[in-house]
C-alpha cells in the first residue's frame, strides 16, 4: 500500500496558513532549501529594526503561495486561451525557488565589484539546481522543467506567465513588502495585495502579439500604493543610515577578505549568515599580516557587536542637485577604493578604514506592463507613462531620485566637507 502524498499545512504571520502540494513539499526539505533558514530575508537591517530576523525561507513559502492564488484567480476568471496555460504548472516552483542561490546576507555581496564575487543570486542558483536532492524533488515535473524554472527566475523565460516571477508586477515584490513592513514594525509596506492579484489580467501585447501578465486599469491606484511602498520601504529600511553603515563594513570585509585569500569567491556560494562570518574571522586571527588580521579583528567584531562606522560626510539629493557624479561612485572598484583611502590618509586613518557609499537599484521603482483600458484598449505603461493616468514612470524616477543619498563612512568618528568630497570624486556643477 503506497503512502498518501504529503500536502503539509504551514501557519505563517503574514498569510495564514500555506498549504503545499507533494512537489512543493519534496523541494522544501531538501538541503538547498532549508539553507535559506538562515539567510536573513533583510541582510543587516536587524541591526537597526530588531524584529527584521525574518528568513528567505519563510519569503520564498509568501511568493509560493502568493503564485497558487494568482493562478487561481487567473482561472476563475476565465478568457485566457489555452496556449497561454503552458508551462504555467512550473510557475509556483518557480516562486518557491526564486531565492534558492542567494548569498549570506542576501544582497550585500552584490554590490562588490565583478570579480569579487561569482555573480548575481539568479545566476548562482544553478549550482543548486544541480544538487542531486534538488534534481530528484524536482523529477516528477518532467524533463526539462529544472532549465525551464530557472529561466523564469532568471527572467529570460518565454513562457507567457513569467511576469509572475519576474517583471514590475511579480509576486516577489507583493510579497516581500507585506513581509518586511510586518517584521520591521513600519506601515510603509501595506500593499492591498488581495486588490492587486484581483487586477491581474493576461493581455496580448498590441506589438509583438504575444500574451504576458498585465493589470486593469481600475486596478491602478493599487500598483500606485505598490510603487510608494517601495520607495518608503527603500528610504526608511533598506537604506537607512545605520544599515547602509553594517552594509559597507561587511562589503568591505567579504571583499578584503576576497584579495588575501582568506576565502575564495566560488566559497562565498553556499554559507549562511553567521557561517560566513565565523569562517573569515576564524581564517584572518591566524594569518601573519597583521593588516589582514583586522578583517577579523576589529571588523568582524564590530560588526557582530554593532559597533558600526560612524557618517563622516552626507549628500542628500537637494545636496546632489545639478551635480555630475562618476558612475563608479556607486560601484565598488578600484576608482571609488583610491578615493576612500585618499580620504583615510587626510582624516588620520589606515587603508579601508573609510567607506563611501551611494547605494544604486535603478530598477527599484522601473514600470513595463501591459494595462487593459476601461476602454478595452490595450496599451503598454513604460517610459512615457499613459494619457489620463498620473505619471508614474516619471513619478518612479523622482522617487528614486530623492531617495538616494551619498555618505562618507569612517571606522573612527571624524568629519569631511561636502565640497572636499565632491571634489575628490571628481563631481563638477
Amino acid at each position: 500500500m503506497t503512502s498518501p502524498a504529503r500536502c503539509p499545512i504551514i501557519r505563517d504571520p503574514v498569510w495564514n496558513a500555506i498549504r503545499l502540494d507533494p512537489v512543493a513539499a519534496r523541494i522544501v526539505d531538501t538541503a538547498a532549501f532549508q539553507r535559506q533558514r538562515y539567510i536573513r530575508q533583510l541582510g543587516l537591517v536587524f541591526l537597526v529594526y530588531p524584529g527584521a530576523t525574518h528568513t528567505r525561507f519563510s519569503h520564498a513559502l509568501g511568493v509560493y503561495h502568493l503564485a497558487g492564488r494568482a493562478l487561481q484567480l487567473l482561472r476563475e476568471r476565465g478568457g485566457v486561451p489555452a496556449d497561454v496555460w503552458a508551462g504555467s504548472e512550473l510557475i509556483p516552483y518557480a516562486a518557491l525557488l526564486h531565492d534558492i542561490g542567494h548569498y549570506a546576507f542576501s544582497h550585500a555581496l552584490e554590490e562588490l565589484e565583478a570579480d569579487r564575487f561569482p555573480g548575481r543570486h539568479e545566476e548562482v542558483s544553478a549550482r543548486f539546481f544541480d544538487s542531486p536532492e534538488l534534481k530528484e524533488a524536482l523529477r516528477p515535473l518532467g524533463p526539462g522543467a529544472t532549465r525551464r524554472i530557472h529561466g523564469l527566475i532568471r527572467g529570460d523565460s518565454d513562457l507567457p506567465l513569467r511576469g509572475l516571477v519576474s517583471g514590475s508586477l511579480d509576486l516577489d515584490k507583493m510579497e516581500y513588502l507585506r513581509r518586511d513592513a510586518r517584521f520591521c514594525g513600519v506601515p510603509y509596506g501595506e500593499v492591498d495585495v488581495e486588490r492587486l492579484l484581483q487586477g491581474l489580467v493576461v493581455l496580448e501585447d498590441p506589438d509583438s502579439g504575444s500574451a504576458e501578465v498585465g493589470i486593469q486599469e481600475k486596478a491602478i491606484s493599487t500598483l500606485e500604493t505598490l510603487l510608494f511602498a517601495r520607495y518608503q520601504m527603500f528610504r526608511n529600511v533598506y537604506w537607512h543610515h545605520a544599515v547602509r553603515s553594517a552594509t559597507a563594513l561587511y562589503r568591505r570585509i567579504v571583499g578584503d577578505a576576497v584579495v588575501a585569500g582568506l576565502v575564495a569567491r566560488d566559497e562565498l556560494v553556499g554559507p549562511t549568515d553567521e557561517d560566513l562570518l565565523y569562517r573569515i574571522r576564524q581564517k584572518a586571527s591566524s594569518h601573519p599580516d597583521p593588516q589582514v588580521r583586522r578583517i577579523g579583528a576589529p571588523w568582524v567584531s564590530r560588526l557582530l557587536a554593532r559597533r558600526l562606522p560612524k557618517r563622516a560626510c552626507e549628500l542628500t539629493a537637494p545636496d546632489l542637485e545639478g551635480i555630475d557624479l562618476p558612475r563608479w561612485v556607486s560601484v565598488e572598484g578600484p576608482e571609488r577604493r583610491r578615493a576612500e583611502d585618499a580620504l583615510a590618509s587626510e582624516l588620520g586613518l589606515r587603508s579601508g578604514e573609510v567607506m563611501i557609499d551611494y547605494p544604486s537599484k535603478r530598477r527599484m521603482l522601473e514600470l513595463d506592463l501591459l494595462v487593459l483600458r476601461r476602454s478595452g484598449d490595450v496599451e503598454r505603461l513604460g517610459a512615457g507613462g499613459l494619457p489620463g493616468l498620473i505619471d508614474l514612470p516619471g513619478l518612479a524616477r523622482e522617487l528614486y531620485r530623492s531617495s538616494r543619498v551619498l555618505r562618507v563612512f569612517a571606522t573612527e568618528r571624524r568629519e569631511v566637507a561636502p565640497g572636499r568630497v565632491l571634489r575628490l570624486l571628481g563631481g563638477r556643477p
